[in-house]
């Protein structure tokens, strides 16, 4: 469900017309003022306990832009409930990062033309002793051209989803594990939105593209195009709760390894998969191995059962397990949800980034990783992007 954000503009900086009232707040009728830029939050922010033992929040707020120049947006802040400090701060250079003309990644801007929207793709990390807020509000200053003048505005509050994350068992056996464009700033799965039957989707919010490092911190060993020369091809994948099997797919075969195939139809992404039904969530596990999906459609299993191995079909460079929770059962039409795993040790974490991993995956040298020490033991937490972990039983 679309939340729509109250918004109030006025045409000095730091002097806005009025606050939109609270929805909770019975108040008069608030009086009619034209609007220059229109704010919505797309889906309710979820949050969630990352393996950095700190809350996290990420989703998406539009801006439309209804004037016919061109609008610069200049400061964004985040507030929760009735604080009169910021959560979070994003001046023009974060903005230009976080903020996609369109919604197209690849795109980011600070900038709107003349009838144009854009989303931004936030992410809160809440401060060490701030509990989880009831709500959030935005407060945005940007420049119109339309006006020659800046605008501050406020937005809100939109409110949290109150339901508590699905707590999982592992999806792999072992360790070595490093989790792939996870939670919650790389950009191929937070930043996935697609526009779907008539409507945004982003179901890939909390996606992992689960890998495996051998001893010597490489994602393959000698050549990167065999897909059984990598440390994570034929793993066996394991449901991660009790459950029942709503969608299999078994027929495709495994990509060249070393870069993405080339016109894939949409009813391909997903390669070989299976989606399980937890009960209030649905998981995808997303390009398993030729042949190897043991389970079909009606199917009920236990949490720890094989369904499948890890393999390299669909939309997919190298093998990887992808995984992401729902909450429908389509593996695109629904939005993404957190969810947590009730037990595993994380003994590394790749603090280069996403362009290290890039690199290592595309040439076959080590990942750079920082050894924890001691490892670092975690009950019902997310691991973070670029975590080596080994799971717990």
């Amino acid at each position: 469900m679309r939340t729509l954000l109250a918004l109030t503009v006025g045409f000095a900086l730091g002097s806005p017309l009025g606050h939109a009232p609270r929805a909770e707040t019975p108040a008069a009728p608030a009086a009619v003022k034209p609007t220059a830029l229109v704010g919505e939050v797309l889906f309710p922010p979820r949050p969630v306990l990352g393996s950095d033992g700190l809350q996290h929040l990420v989703y998406e707020l539009q801006l439309s832009n209804v004037t016919a120049e061109r609008v610069q947006l200049k400061r964004i802040g985040i507030f929760g409930d009735d604080d009169k400090e910021p959560l979070a701060v994003l001046d023009g250079t974060e903005i230009a990062r976080r903020f996609s003309p369109a919604g197209r990644r690849g795109n980011e801007s600070a900038e709107l033309g003349g009838y144009q929207y854009g989303i931004g793709f936030l992410h809160v990390a809440l401060p060490v002793g701030r509990t989880v807020p009831q709500r959030l509000r935005h407060e945005v200053e940007a420049w119109f051209d339309q006006f020659k003048a800046d605008a501050t505005m406020q937005f809100g509050p939109v409110a949290l989803a109150s339901s508590a994350p699905p707590v999982l068992g592992p999806p792999l056996r072992g360790d070595g594990y490093i989790a792939g464009d996870g939670c919650c700033d790389s950009t191929r799965h937070v930043r996935a939105l697609l526009p779907l039957n008539g409507g945004f989707r982003l179901a890939q919010r909390f996606a992992i593209d689960w890998e495996k490092l051998g001893a010597d911190g490489r994602l393959v060993k000698g050549d990167r195009k065999q897909v059984g020369n990598y440390h994570i091809y034929g793993e066996p994948i394991l449901a991660v709760a009790d459950g029942t099997i709503v969608d299999t797919r078994n027929d495709l075969p495994d990509q060249v390894p070393g870069a993405l195939p080339d016109g894939l139809p949409i009813s391909e992404a997903d390669g070989n998969f299976a989606v399980l039904d937890i009960g209030g969530a649905f998981v995808l596990y997303a390009h398993m191995k030729p042949g190897s999906v043991r389970v079909r459609t009606g199917d009920r299993v236990r949490r720890g059962d094989v369904i499948g191995e890890v393999g390299n079909t669909g939309n997919s460079s190298e093998p990887h397990l992808h995984l992401h929770v729902m909450d429908g059962p389509s593996p695109l039409l629904a939005d993404g949800l957190p969810y947590v795993f009730d037990a595993f040790t994380v003994k590394a974490i790749d603090r280069a980034g996403t362009a290290d991993f890039d690199r290592a995956a595309e040439t076959g040298s080590p990942v750079s990783l920082t050894p924890l020490v001691p490892p670092l033991a975690i009950r019902n937490a997310l691991p973070l992007d670029l975590s080596v972990v080994e799971w717990g039983q």
